[in-house]
């Protein structure tokens, strides 16, 4: 990062001030004496172009060999301040921040100069002095502490982390099991009473802390305690082993809908725009039954101005045979005359046959499946835009949106189950008759292939209803059916 480091740090010492820490933080005298408090300020400028990003700031003083921390030193509680300042000027944070201690925390960390030094205090307590000649050990098992009661590498620190008197109470379990203590400190010596109450505090923490290591107990270091449960755990692990092996069936649940199988679609015979619906949705017709009508104005003007333009036609091929009577030049228009009436009676022919379409009729008896009608009435169609279906009510299937990443292996003639949403405790059997071989979006936009089958004779349904099918596949250990789903994820990341 030399010569051009990001960050750059500072460090300059002043005395306290009077105004900020109390009259007793110093003399303002601008010289840093015995006694008085020192303010550290520590400045970070960023140089980088990005913002600061997980900075970790640590500072201590050093404390030389043969000297304590505090012969060189005692932090001033509650007195750091973090100012965050923008390169304009502005201030961005300028709050106190809160001192934190080791009492309190659910979780600490391990290579701290204190836990370092708590963990030597608690392994020390077995080789303590023994109590002085004529006084019972405590009935709470606990004992008052001082620096003088702890051995000599261990009574410096104890200036530096705690108050003048300690007591140590453990946490024994109503079985006699020790659970751990803990240290309570202050500047105060503990009283009998105060001692009482925490013993029996300490009473109902134990139960509880046992009651829940029992219950986080594991398994199986009970079983190999002894060796008839070591059998059974032996036993227990081939069994699972064996069943990995039990064979299961795939499956896959999608969702479905009842269809019909055999559909005619019914499409416009030409373009107009729908007049009327001559059946209601989803209702029963016969073969001949007036489905729709679509709108005949334009053809009917259409056929009036066209056998206008035929009897005129004719009229001029009449007079033109006349007249070739008498004038032998006029036979050859005759012809031509004869050749335009032609042409406006197929012109008026294809209009009839037009006309005679504008009824749409059903070619089969069966269910006529459309929308709504006023989503079509007054709507422009085209020849051959589908308008609705003619169904065969007695040809009854389901077709299933079956996603990709969900899917497997179909065969045709797989049973097929479905559960409908007007009837999810009754499920229909069908028979699966047709899986498509490319992937295409289904109504909800997922990629999906489309599986049909066909419901098997008995099953009754109506077309339309929707619900979620499950589809068989083939059979496969419990272990593959347990494993394909992870396996394939892991065969996406690494390609293997």
């Amino acid at each position: 990062m030399l010569p051009f480091p990001d960050y750059v740090f500072s460090k300059v010492s002043t005395e306290a001030s009077r105004v900020t820490y109390g009259a007793s933080a110093s003399d303002d005298d601008t010289q840093v004496e015995l006694g008085e408090q020192i303010e550290f300020t520590i400045s970070v400028t960023n140089r980088a172009v990005i913002d600061l990003f997980n900075i970790n700031i640590k500072d201590a003083l050093v404390v030389p060999a043969g000297a304590t921390a505090s012969d060189i030193g005692t932090y001033v509680a509650g007195s750091t301040w973090l100012t965050i300042i923008r390169a304009d000027g502005t201030v961005v944070v300028d709050q106190q921040i809160a001192d934190k201690v080791l009492g309190g925390l659910a979780s600490t960390a391990e290579d701290t100069p204190y836990t370092l030094w708590l963990a030597q205090v608690q392994r020390a307590l077995p080789s303590l002095h023994p109590l002085p000649d004529g006084m019972p050990p405590a009935p709470d098992g606990g004992r008052a502490l001082t620096a003088a009661d702890l051995p000599g590498p261990l009574r410096a620190g104890w200036a530096e982390w705690w108050p003048q008197h300690a007591l140590w109470l453990p946490l024994t379990a109503p079985d006699g099991q020790s659970l751990g203590g803990v240290f309570y400190v202050r500047d105060e010596p503990f009283q009998d009473a105060e001692r009482a109450l925490l013993a029996v505090l300490h009473g109902h923490y134990a139960f509880c802390l046992q009651a829940l290591q029992a219950r986080r107990r594991r398994l199986l270091p009970r079983l190999a305690d002894d060796p008839r449960r070591r059998r059974w755990l032996r036993g227990l692990v081939l069994a699972a082993a064996l069943a990995t092996l039990i064979p299961v069936r795939l499956s896959v649940i999608a969702p479905a809908e009842i269809v019909a199988l055999e559909a005619q679609a019914v499409a416009a015979p030409t373009d107009g725009v729908i007049k009327a619906f001559h059946v209601q949705p989803n209702q029963p017709v016969k073969a001949g039954q007036k489905l729709f009508s679509l709108d005949d104005t334009t053809l009917r003007n259409r056929r009036e101005v066209a056998v206008q333009a035929l009897e005129a036609a004719r009229a001029d091929a009449l007079a033109a045979s006349q007249k070739a009577f008498d004038d032998a030049q006029a036979k050859g228009g005759v012809a031509t005359l004869q050749g335009r009436v032609r042409e406006k009676e197929a012109e008026v022919a294809y209009l009839d046959e037009l006309l005679g379409r504008i009824e749409v009729r059903a070619a089969h008896d069966g269910v006529f499946v459309f929308g709504d009608p006023n989503d079509w009435i007054g709507k422009p169609v085209v020849t051959g835009e589908r308008i609705a279906q003619l169904a065969r009510p007695d040809d009854l299937g389901v077709l299933v949106w079956v996603p990709v990443g969900d899917a497997i292996a179909l065969e045709r003639g797989a049973p097929m189950r479905v559960y409908l949403q007007v009837a999810p405790l009754d499920a229909l059997s069908a028979q699966l008759v047709e899986t498509s071989y490319q992937a295409t979006l289904s109504p909800d936009e997922v990629a999906s292939y489309r599986v049909r089958g066909r419901l098997l004779p008995g099953e009754q349904a109506h077309i339309g209803l929707r619900g979620v099918a499950k589809v068989y596949g083939d059979w496969r250990p419990f272990l593959y059916w347990v494993l394909r789903r992870p396996l394939g994820a892991l065969r996406q990341w690494v390609g293997l």
